[in-house]
């Protein structure tokens, strides 16, 4: 189009001189014959001027049209992005919901710790683990410091200058807290930093799961396992005995076995109360909360009030008995353990009586076998 643009112009330019000079000699010689061709050349400059006007308007619409198109597409992509906007937005606020949800019905306490101001934020649920309303600790690190036991703080300041100085090491750490009342309460901290494109650390955040009854297991476990470990016979009820009355801080635990079938008497084997050994004893099962023990074979937990159902107890407010069940279903004789004050349900480890009943119930029936090869080795003689 733009090599055509030169030759027009000189068309236009020259019937502008042609008609410039048909207008001159009008003017020196007025009449019909010289305005024929002035009339010619007007028309024909207003033709050109015509279509030139007209090519020029398709051009703006064409390039108008164009722009419309690219309006619309325009238009049609940020719908496009303004409705996936919204989706992802919507994702988030239901991510975020189940995040709150999940945090709520969880026993885990969050933390988050802001690096740059030195602040820590914990949750409600963090706070009421150790005792604490929301408004009693507030976002100064040094309080939750002040929680940390002194003699887990330094493993924990490493654990965190590990992590924070090495994305790759997990920050995973076992610690006790102080609780409002006094008390300790172990937790497993887990956390991860978050970082900037550089790698900085800017935040980290974490939950502290409470531990404790695992960790009283685990302690007491090791303790009678540890005391047990080289005892048999006699020796290994007396260590039975005595580590687990130290291992959950009772006043009395004794271990006793039938001394008839059906069994409505038993023997002491291991007698513990009063912080020293008692003479061993032989008593009636009825009016007592052994009997359900060993009578019904079954475990028997009373939090309170043991002096006033069974008057035989008196002094004591809490008991638990577990029944020795011989390999054959019999039951050999049972564990029991008597406090002078109510307990809880951290008195109930299954698990670690298992397996202590277990062995007592493997020395029980040794006892038993070597009684009846005495008694044939008597009536031999």
């Amino acid at each position: 189009m733009n090599a055509h643009t030169p030759s027009r112009h000189f068309w236009v330019l020259g019937l502008l001189l042609v008609l410039a000079a048909t207008l001159g000699g009008l003017a020196l010689q007025p009449g019909p014959a010289a305005l024929a061709p002035a009339l010619g050349c007007a028309l024909l400059l207003a033709a050109l001027l015509l279509r030139r006007a007209r090519r020029h308007e398709q051009m703006l619409q064409m390039r108008l049209v164009e722009q419309a198109q690219r309006v619309g597409a325009l238009q049609q992509a940020l719908e496009v992005a303004q409705a996936q906007r919204g989706e992802a937005m919507a994702a988030v606020r239901a991510g975020e919901q189940r995040y709150e949800l999940a945090l709520r019905g969880s026993q885990d306490g969050l933390w988050e710790w802001d690096i740059a101001a030195d602040r820590m934020r914990l949750s409600p649920r963090w706070k009421s683990m150790l005792g604490f309303a929301e408004h009693e600790l507030g976002e100064a690190r040094a309080q939750w410091r002040e929680r940390i036991h002194p003699q887990d703080l330094p493993a924990l300041e490493q654990a965190l200058q590990r992590h924070l100085a090495d994305a790759q090491a997990r920050f995973q750490c076992e610690l006790r807290l102080l609780h409002k009342d006094g008390s300790l309460r172990w937790v497993l901290s887990r956390g991860v930093a978050l970082r900037h494109a550089s790698g900085t650390p800017y935040r980290m955040v974490g939950l502290d799961t409470d531990v404790t009854p695992l960790k009283r297991v685990e302690t007491i476990l090791d303790a009678v396992a540890r005391g047990t470990a080289d005892a048999f016979g006699e020796a290994f009820f007396k260590a039975l005995v005595r580590h687990f009355a130290r291992a959950l801080e009772v006043d009395c635990a004794f271990i006793t076995e039938c001394a008839d079938q059906p069994p409505t008497r038993v023997r002491t084997l291991a007698f513990w109360a009063g912080q020293r050994w008692q003479d061993n004893i032989e008593y009636g099962l009825p009016g007592t909360p052994c009997e359900q023990v060993v009578g019904g074979g079954r475990t028997c937990f009373l939090r309170s009030d043991v002096q006033r159902l069974y008057p035989v107890e008196s002094g004591y407010e809490a008991y638990l008995g577990l029944p020795i069940v011989a390999q054959d279903g019999r039951v050999l004789g049972h564990l029991a353990f008597l406090d002078r004050e109510p307990r809880g349900e951290e008195l109930l480890l299954e698990s670690v009586y298992r397996i202590f009943t277990a062995r007592a119930a493997i020395e029980l029936e040794l006892r038993e076998a070597r009684q009846r090869l005495r008694a044939i080795e008597a009536a031999g003689s």
